[in-house]
Order: structure tokens, then C-alpha cells, then sequence
């Protein structure tokens, strides 16, 4: 696949972000910032998958730890991160009904955290588009869970007592192993400086 273009001057740093992240992510950068940066946003396991076959140089992303699946990935920065459950303030659940999920390809957040606590539920809405996910929330269609600090103003976080707790979420920054660029350094610094902001940074390798 040829990705950035058909320009055959110096590659682009190609980074890979999860679509949960990069609304916050443009909205913190320049474009002078991204002058030399391919952005790739996408559901993290396919960034995770882009990062091994050498198709993304920096990956951002969250990973489950229900369902972490890193190979040879460096991770150079991680945190943790609560999730919680969102609804709109009108929705109602009716007695007895399985919960309705708004889910996206490949969910492991919910599905199996339902699953592990014998919950009914039924996916009442699936896509890989965060925002449609949280305007079909918005709507009353169902409920969805997002990390804990992007609830947005026309949601709230659903407390009820019947749904489970969830999960921690790690929240990644990798780069491809092998990877020698001063401007790929540059970049995982620019998003250290504004994510991980007192986060425990690591050397491991998965």
C-alpha cells in the first residue's frame, strides 16, 4: 500500500492513532507541527498491526489488558487510565431488557466485561467511528464507555448499579522496532510532553 501520497521526496514520520485519541490530538498540534508527520487514525489493533508490519513508525494507542496483543512493539511511554460508562441523561433501561450496546469492530471493553459478569445485552449500534458511537448515545439508542477524562458535556457517566465495573486502560506509546529517526524522536517528545505528563516511561518490550 502507498501511504502519504505519491511525493518522492523524504518519507513522512507515519504515526498511528487511535481514533479515540485524535480529536485531542489535533486539536493540540500545529500545523507547522505536523508539517512532516503522516497521521494514520484507526481502531488501535489495526495500528497495533501497522506498527509490526512496518507500516507505522509511532503508534498511540490503548490497549486493553484483557486483550493486549503487542509483538515485537517498544513501548516508550504508558499510563493507566480509568473508563467509564456513558449514557444521555434521558435514557431509560426497561426492566428485565438486555442492556443495549453501542459498539465499534473488535470491542473487548465491554463484550467481555458483560460476558465475565453474565450480563444480557444485545450490540444495538457498531461502528468504528468514535463520534458517531457517541452521537448514537446522544440519541437515547444505548449506552457505550469511554475513557473517564473524554466525557463530553452532552453525556454522562452511567453510574447504575447493575452495570459491571470496567477495566483499567493502558494507555501506549510505541514505535516500530528498529526504528532510527530523529524526527520520529522528536514526535514520541511532542506527545510524552502533552499525555504522559508525570507517566511512568518504560523501555520494555513486548
Amino acid at each position: 500500500l502507498r501511504l502519504g501520497g505519491n511525493n518522492e521526496g523524504p518519507q513522512a514520520v507515519r504515526l498511528g492513532i487511535s481514533t479515540l485519541l485524535a480529536d485531542e490530538f489535533i486539536r493540540l498540534q500545529s500545523a507547522e507541527a505536523l508539517a512532516d508527520v503522516f497521521v494514520h487514525a484507526d481502531l488501535s489493533p489495526a495500528i497495533v498491526r501497522g506498527l509490526v508490519d512496518g507500516y507505522i513508525d509511532v503508534a498511540f494507542v490503548y490497549s486493553n489488558p484483557l486483550t493486549d496483543n503487542e509483538q515485537d512493539v517498544t513501548i516508550v511511554n504508558e499510563a493507566e487510565e480509568p473508563s467509564v460508562w456513558v449514557r444521555s441523561r434521558d435514557f431509560v433501561l426497561r426492566p428485565g431488557a438486555p442492556l443495549p450496546i453501542l459498539a465499534w469492530p473488535g470491542d473487548d471493553w465491554m463484550i467481555r466485561t458483560l460476558t465475565r459478569h453474565n450480563m444480557s445485552y444485545k450490540i444495538v449500534f457498531r461502528s468504528p467511528n468514535h463520534q458517531l458511537r457517541l452521537e448514537a448515545a446522544r440519541a437515547g439508542i444505548g449506552l457505550t464507555i469511554i475513557p473517564e477524562r473524554m466525557v463530553p458535556s452532552f453525556l454522562i457517566p452511567a453510574r447504575e448499579y447493575y452495570l459491571p465495573q470496567l477495566p483499567m486502560l493502558r494507555l501506549l506509546l510505541c514505535v516500530r522496532s528498529g526504528l532510527d529517526d530523529d524526527r520520529a524522536t522528536g514526535l514520541v517528545q511532542l506527545l510524552s510532553q502533552a499525555f504522559f505528563n508525570g507517566a511512568r516511561k518504560t523501555s520494555a518490550t513486548t
